[in-house]
């Protein structure tokens, strides 16, 4: 019993510093979550496969409490309740597929894995191990993600040592070879410090601050990709200003909107020219519980963002397909991998991250986002609000 009370102690105190060290925004070190499912193999118990599992993910996504302190304008309590709860779907899927019997595990953890990627389990299915394949084999697009999944199966067989230093070696090859993104040409990411207000000040002087806080990219550049949230409503006032902006320029902005009617409201991405305006982009799966909020519907309120889960995974502009991705759809598996299917040429990704100030969060969605776009050999553009 003794024995069993140390080794549960000792991997979970593990299975935390791996969530920790794996996600932290620095995209090398996202491999050490291939960890896991070592560490989840060999726990002695269903209780401590339970404990291995609460410890890595809520290791991982440890900056949910600060920033749902700082969405709300509260104390950390709530953030700790949905930190909590948005832990439920991995620790349940874990435990009840967790098994002593070695030879199951290899197909118990595949069913985790998968179960972890998709809907509706998947909606919380942050710290994926999965997202490393970006890193072990970049470049080699579905047959590295493939590669990726058979070696997290190999590491909850009896031969996981050997697996472990085959991955090492992908890893530290790719460590050593691993250079900067190249710049798209004709394109620009433009990163804005405008805290709460971006998207909630409405006013007409807000809108002309940021049509001159584009100009200056104009020059050179075709698309400028604006943070989620940037244009606030989507009215067509808005679109007017814009378009009368852009005037002259050639150039084409994309940037996040919100467009509300009485069932709720859709976060999107909106492209604007001199010529006029159309929607790009309906966001697949908002924020749960702070946008998302399909629960409400039932007593007759409005039901927050709308998620339209598999819509839309590619979009094209100008003759190119894009892959968008809006916030929280950068932490999570299926809609990457759904636009991936639509071989887009590029990745685009937004967010406005006011409220992680403090954390690692934007860091990590960034990491994520390079990860995928390595793996498929994607250029990609990135936009976010601090």
């Amino acid at each position: 019993m003794c024995r069993e009370l140390f080794a549960t102690a000792l991997l979970t105190a593990l299975a935390i510093l791996v969530g920790c060290a794996a996600w932290n925004g620095h995209v090398l070190l996202l491999p050490v979550a291939l960890a896991f499912p070592i560490l989840w193999s060999i726990a002695p118990t269903r209780i401590a496969a339970a404990l291995v599992s609460a410890g890595y993910y809520l290791a991982a996504s440890r900056g949910l409490p600060q920033g749902v302190a700082a969405f709300y304008a509260s104390d950390l309590w709530p953030g700790l309740i949905l930190w909590l709860v948005a832990s439920i779907s991995f620790v349940a899927i874990h435990t009840a597929l967790w098994t002593p019997v070695e030879a199951k595990r290899p197909l118990r953890y595949l069913a985790a894995a998968v179960l972890m990627a998709m809907p509706p389990f998947g909606i919380t299915g942050w710290a994926h191990p999965v997202t490393a394949a970006g890193v072990l084999f970049p470049g080699w697009g579905w047959w590295g993600l493939g590669a990726t999944t058979a070696g997290l199966i190999g590491l909850v067989t009896r031969i996981w040592p050997a697996v472990a230093i085959a991955l090492a070696g992908f890893w530290l090859w790719s460590a050593a070879t691993w250079t900067e993104q190249n710049l798209i040409e004709g394109w620009r990411g433009v990163d804005l410090e405008l805290g709460a207000s971006l998207g909630r000040d409405a006013g007409l002087q807000r809108q002309r601050d940021l049509i001159a806080t584009v100009r200056p990219y104009s020059s050179g550049q075709r698309f400028i990709v604006l943070p989620e949230s940037t244009l606030g409503y989507w009215t067509p006032t808005v679109e007017r200003l814009w378009t009368k902006a852009l005037t002259g320029t050639g150039v084409t902005v994309i940037a996040g909107a919100a467009l509300v009617d009485a069932q709720g409201y859709d976060n999107l991405l909106v492209a604007i020219s001199a010529e006029g305006s159309r929607i790009l982009y309906r966001e697949r799966m908002p924020v749960p519980g702070s946008m998302w909020q399909p629960w409400r519907s039932w007593w007759g309120d409005a039901a927050g963002a709308r998620a339209t889960f598999f819509a839309n995974p590619a979009v094209e502009i100008s003759g190119r397909k894009i892959g968008p991705l809006i916030c929280y759809e950068q932490l999570i598996v299926w809609p990457v991998l759904q636009s991936m299917l639509q071989d887009p040429d590029m990745i685009v990704a937004v967010g406005n991250g006011w409220w992680t100030s403090g954390t690692s969060i934007v860091a990590i969605q960034r990491a994520n986002t390079e990860a995928w776009a390595r793996l498929f050999d994607k250029p990609f553009v990135t936009s976010f609000n601090l």
